[in-house]
Formats: C-alpha cells, sequence, structure tokens
C-alpha cells in the first residue's frame, strides 16, 4: 500500500510543479468535479483527480475502519449490519405509531432542500464504479460490472438511478435551490475520482463500493418521510431494494472483494490495507443526516430574498414603505434582510404560524394574478410558505404552487404520495366510467348515425376490442 500512495503523491507534485494553478483546483471541489463530469478524459483532469485522489487516499487510518479483521467474516458483518438497521428502523416506526413528530424532515421544503443539498453526489451516482469496465472478461470483476450496470438501469431510462433523481428534481421543483457550499461537492467528487482511477486502484475502488452499497439507516427513513410529504419515494425505495444484502448490490459487494484477494498472506494483507482505505472514503464529505440536520428555515428563507435583492432593488414603486425605507433601499443592502424580515413581520406583512392566505405579502406571490407572480421558484416558494405557516405547516394544504397543484387532504390529513397516487387513480377510474357511459349514450338509436355518434363508435369500437384482446 506504501507504494501506491507514494506513488500517488508523486503524481500529486509533478502535477502541481507543472502546473501552479493545479493546487488550487484540486482544492476547490466543486471547480475538479465540474472538471471530471465535463472533461474526463482530459489529461490535466486525470493527473489533478489522481492527485487530489491520493490526498484522500493518504489522509484515512485504516485501523479506524469498522471491518472484520479477517475479510472471510465480512458476509457476518453484513448480516449483522441489516439486523442492526432493521432494529432501529422498527424502532423508528414504533415511535412514530406512538405520535412522534417526523424526525428527518420537518416540512416539505425541508425534505425538498436536502433533495438539492445531497444533489452533487446522487447525479454521480454509481460513479466510482466506472473503472471496473476496463476489466471486463475478469471473472473477478463481474460483481462490481454488473452492479454498476444497474445502477445505469442496464441501460433503461426509468431504471437509471441518475436520470430518477434528475427527474424528482424536476418534478419537485428542488432544482431551485442550488447547492453553494464547496464542501457538498467533496464526496461527489471522491466518487468521480475513483471512477477515474478504480481500474488501477481495484482494491479502494472495491472497498468504497463494499461501503456505499451496505444499507443506512437514513435511507429508510428519507423514504418513509418523503412518502408522507407527498413526494415520491421511489429513487430511495429503489436503493433499499436493490441494495439488499441476500442478493444485491451490498452482497456484490462483498463477492467483488473476496473475488479480488490475492493467495499470497501477505499480499492479501496490504490488499485488504487498501480496500480499508477505499471502505473509509465513504465518510469524506457531509453525510446526508448532516445536511438533513442543517436546515435552517429562517436561514434559507433570508437566503432568497438575499439572492433575489440583487433583481428586484431598482423595480419597485417608492409609495410602500417599510420601517420608513422604500423597498428598493432595503433591497440595495442584502445584508439587511434578516431585519427587513423582521420588519415585515411588526407590520403584519407576514403573520407567521398562521395560514400563509392571512398575510399579504404571500397574497403578492401567490397565484398567476399575484402582482410579484413569477419572481420566486417552485422551491423558494415552499420554503417561504413553510417558513409563514410554521407551527400550523402540517395542518394546511400547502401552496398551489406553478405547475404542481396542492397536496391532496382526505378528512383533515395529507394523503401519503403512494396514497395520493391511489386516490388519483379511484377518481381516475369513476371520470373513466363516466366518459364511457356517455360515449354509450352517442350509440343510441336516435344519434349514432350522426358525425359524433359515428365517432362515438369508433371509440368505442377500439375500447372494446383492445380490452378482449380481439
Amino acid at each position: 500500500m506504501a507504494y501506491v500512495i507514494n506513488e500517488l503523491q508523486d503524481e500529486l507534485q509533478r502535477t502541481t510543479s507543472a502546473n501552479p494553478a493545479a493546487a488550487s483546483i484540486a482544492d476547490t471541489h466543486t471547480q475538479l468535479y465540474r472538471r471530471m463530469v465535463r472533461k474526463p478524459d482530459c489529461a490535466e483532469t486525470l493527473g489533478l483527480s489522481k492527485a487530489w485522489l491520493a490526498q484522500k487516499l493518504a489522509a484515512v487510518n485504516p485501523a479506524k475502519a469498522e471491518l472484520p479483521e479477517d475479510p472471510q467474516q465480512l458476509y457476518a458483518w453484513m448480516d449483522a449490519n441489516v439486523d442492526a438497521v432493521g432494529e432501529r428502523y422498527q424502532a423508528y416506526l414504533a415511535r412514530r405509531k406512538a405520535g412522534g413528530k417526523r424526525e428527518m424532515f420537518a416540512t416539505r421544503s425541508h425534505a425538498l432542500y436536502f433533495l438539492a443539498e445531497v444533489a452533487p453526489t446522487k447525479l454521480v451516482d454509481g460513479s466510482w464504479l466506472y473503472g471496473s469496465l476496463r476489466h471486463q472478461g475478469d471473472a473477478r470483476f463481474e460483481p462490481l460490472i454488473r452492479t454498476y450496470l444497474e445502477e445505469l438501469g442496464m441501460g433503461d431510462e426509468s431504471q437509471n438511478h441518475v436520470t430518477l433523481f434528475s427527474n424528482l428534481l424536476r418534478a419537485t421543483g428542488a432544482e431551485g435551490w442550488e447547492p453553494t457550499a464547496d464542501a457538498l461537492y467533496e464526496q461527489g467528487a471522491v466518487q468521480l475520482a475513483l471512477g477515474l482511477h478504480g481500474h488501477e486502484l481495484t482494491a479502494e475502488m472495491a472497498g468504497f463500493n463494499l461501503g456505499y452499497e451496505q444499507l443506512p439507516y437514513h435511507l429508510h427513513i428519507t423514504a418513509y418521510e418523503l412518502d408522507e410529504l407527498g413526494i415520491d419515494p421511489y429513487y430511495f425505495t429503489v436503493h433499499v431494494t436493490v441494495d439488499n444484502a441476500g442478493s444485491g448490490h451490498a452482497r456484490q459487494g462483498v463477492d467483488a472483494v473476496l473475488n479480488l484477494m490475492p493467495e499470497d498472506p501477505a499480499e492479501r494483507a496490504r490488499f485488504y490495507e487498501r480496500v480499508k482505505r477505499g471502505f473509509l472514503l465513504n465518510d469524506v464529505g457531509v453525510s446526508s443526516t448532516a445536511i438533513a440536520n442543517s436546515f435552517d428555515p429562517t436561514e434559507v428563507v433570508v437566503g432568497i430574498f438575499q439572492k433575489k435583492a440583487r433583481y428586484g432593488r431598482a423595480a419597485h414603486a417608492d409609495y410602500c414603505r417599510i420601517a420608513g425605507r422604500t423597498v428598493n433601499s432595503w433591497l440595495s443592502t442584502p445584508e439587511d434582510m434578516p431585519e427587513f424580515l423582521q420588519h415585515l413581520q411588526a407590520q403584519r406583512w407576514i403573520v407567521r404560524h398562521q395560514d400563509p392566505a392571512q398575510s399579504k405579502f404571500w397574497g403578492l406571490v401567490s397565484g398567476a394574478q399575484a402582482c410579484m407572480f413569477g419572481v420566486f421558484n417552485a422551491f423558494e416558494l415552499q420554503a417561504i410558505y413553510d417558513w409563514i405557516a410554521g407551527d400550523v405547516a402540517a395542518y394546511l394544504p400547502g401552496p398551489v404552487l406553478p405547475g404542481r397543484e396542492a397536496r391532496v387532504m382526505v378528512n383533515g390529513r395529507h394523503l401519503s404520495f403512494r396514497a395520493a397516487q391511489r386516490h388519483a387513480s379511484r377518481h381516475a377510474g369513476r371520470k373513466q366510467a363516466a366518459a364511457a357511459s356517455d360515449l354509450i349514450a352517442q350509440l343510441a338509436p336516435g344519434s349514432h348515425y350522426t358525425p359524433e355518434g359515428l365517432a362515438a363508435t369508433r371509440a368505442f369500437a377500439e375500447s372494446a376490442y383492445a380490452t378482449s384482446g380481439a
């Protein structure tokens, strides 16, 4: 392992010496991430990413990897993890059944924030295994190659994990929040760098895959609470299923490590140490749980107002004054947005912890006829709505956002995403039954020969034959 690390560190020194700007680029996770996505075959990209990955691997301590000392015990280690996660999840369900609150996401905007902030990692899902394709034909790599192809949906767009997440962002409006913290790109950069160099760093690639494909507790909670909030949880539930330890990616991860183990005892020990280094790269960057815990609704709304201030500082008439200052004056100093929001509340433009419909400001931004229609995107509107609603958000139907309907409520309760889908299907079935009844009416003896009746006859015949299978 020392040879591998030294070789990579030599690459770092050569790269930065040849290009003085390389160190700063390599130190910026966002820039390196984007470079690897856009120009993966560029010589400079390959040099920078290899050197950067060397730093990450050298920084971890294999002794801290929570793996069994004997790699033959990895299956037992995996099973123990499954049992522990299952027990924690059942305890969570018991707490929720007893009336406990959500533990991951307080509001819908909290969940959308989470989706946007984890996007830099999710949008390169599976990338760490890209290098395994170079070993096609070597049976030892078959579990890794199969896992990678399954991450890609085996060519089926509806099952491609990156497409699934991209569609989720668009469908919910979460793409309206741009993650800017450089640390949020670090884990994605690790995965991309492993993808570019994993064909050489096979032990590190297999070790990272081993850790990443084990089912984490937070994945269950994420799927459960997204569903509760009316957000399609499929991207997360599919990871619960395909990563299963019985026959899925978790087991394939163990298979791959054991397949690649050398026969010689000394070489096995060195190889397993490298596996542990790769395994520990799972801890690099900001974790999903930390991202969920970082949500501060007031901070997010302040950030939204600060971003909009740049474009609205000269767009308002001067007849309206807030605390003696024009709106344009307030917006000309984005750092004053926290104080501006306080004065909007003091002057009752915003009344928090009540239905936002009671706030004059919400009336200015919500609805096609609102004088500020289009100023805020779907995520921003949801964040503002939830922030205003505060303690009563759970009891309100939610805003009708551009291109999206309010959440379905039945008997005063929000329907989960899946329940809403079933509800919509039942209503669609009733509408189809009503449409069929109208169709039959057009086929009556007194009207079947009219243009409308003839069209209805063709439609009915097509439907009947399609149903019968004739």
